[in-house]
C-alpha cells in the first residue's frame, strides 16, 4: 500500500484545525495535530512530516520563533496559515524560510494547491537542473544552459540582470520571494535595499514577456512583499 504523505497542522483554533484536518484527510494525507509551538517542535523532530502548516498566533510561542527554530536544522516545507495580514509579518515569515504564506480565510482548492507546490519543489530541488535544464510555465521557457528566456518559442531578448531575475523566480516558482531576498541574490548583500531598481527591471521584463503587462500571467506582484513566478515544471535536456 502506498505510504501517505504526513502533514502537521499547528493551530490553536479548534474550528479551523478541524476544518483543515477534514480537508487534508479527504485529500489522502495523514495528519498530525498540534495546538502549541512547543508541542509542534516535538512532533517535527519525532515524526519528520512532509510539510508543516503553521499558524503564527500560538498560545505559548510565536509562530515565527517556531519557524526560525525548524529552519536551523531542516528544509522541510513550511506553509504559514495566519489571520495576520500585515505585510511586515509576511515578509518576516518568508525571510525566515517559510515556503508560502496563506492568509485566513482561504479556500480548500487554494490550500491544497499551495501544499502540493511546496512539497513538489522541496523534492525536486536540484541545483544542477538550473544550470543545464529548462523551466516551463505556459508559453514561457527559461533555458538555463543557453541563459535565454522564450515566449511561444521567441527569444524575448532579456538583459543580463533581467535574465538573472527571471531565472531566480523560476527556480523558486510558486513561492513568494521578498524584495530584499531578490535584491541580495541579484545585486549582492551590500546593495542598498531600495526597491526602485528592482521595480524598473521588473517593469522592463513584463513588457517583454507578458501579453498584457498590467495583467501578468507569469510574474505576480505580492504588494508590499515581493514577486512570485507562476508554477510550472522543470524539464531536463534529455526530455526534449
Amino acid at each position: 500500500m502506498e505510504k501517505k504523505e504526513k502533514i502537521l497542522i499547528v493551530e490553536d483554533d479548534k474550528r479551523i484545525r478541524n476544518y483543515i484536518e477534514t480537508v487534508l484527510k479527504a485529500a489522502g494525507y495523514d495528519v498530525l495535530i498540534s495546538k502549541s509551538g512547543s508541542d509542534a517542535m516535538g512532533l517535527v523532530t519525532s515524526h519528520c512530516p512532509e510539510l508543516v502548516l503553521l499558524d503564527l498566533g500560538l498560545p505559548d510561542i510565536d509562530g515565527l520563533e517556531v519557524l526560525k527554530s525548524i529552519r536551523e536544522w531542516s528544509h522541510m516545507p513550511i506553509v504559514v496559515v495566519s489571520a495576520r495580514t500585515d505585510e511586515g509579518e509576511k515578509v518576516s515569515a518568508l525571510d525566515l524560510g517559510a515556503d508560502d504564506y496563506i492568509t485566513k480565510p482561504f479556500g480548500t482548492s487554494e490550500l491544497l494547491a499551495r501544499i502540493r507546490t511546496a512539497i513538489r519543489h522541496t523534492r525536486s530541488s536540484n541545483p544542477e537542473m538550473f544550470r543545464s535544464g529548462k523551466f516551463v510555465t505556459g508559453e514561457l521557457t527559461i533555458d538555463y544552459e543557453k541563459r535565454r528566456v522564450y515566449v511561444a518559442g521567441r527569444d524575448v531578448g532579456l538583459t543580463q540582470n533581467e535574465y538573472k531575475l527571471v531565472s531566480l523566480l523560476g527556480k523558486y516558482a510558486g513561492r513568494v520571494l521578498t524584495y530584499d531576498f531578490i535584491i541580495k541574490e541579484i545585486w549582492g548583500p551590500n546593495m542598498n535595499t531600495d526597491n526602485r531598481i528592482l521595480r524598473v527591471n521588473m517593469a522592463n521584463i513584463r513588457r517583454k514577456i507578458e501579453k498584457k503587462p498590467a495583467e501578468p500571467q507569469y510574474i505576480y506582484t505580492e504588494v508590499g512583499v515581493g514577486y512570485r513566478m507562476e508554477d510550472g515544471e522543470s524539464v531536463s535536456d534529455d526530455q526534449d
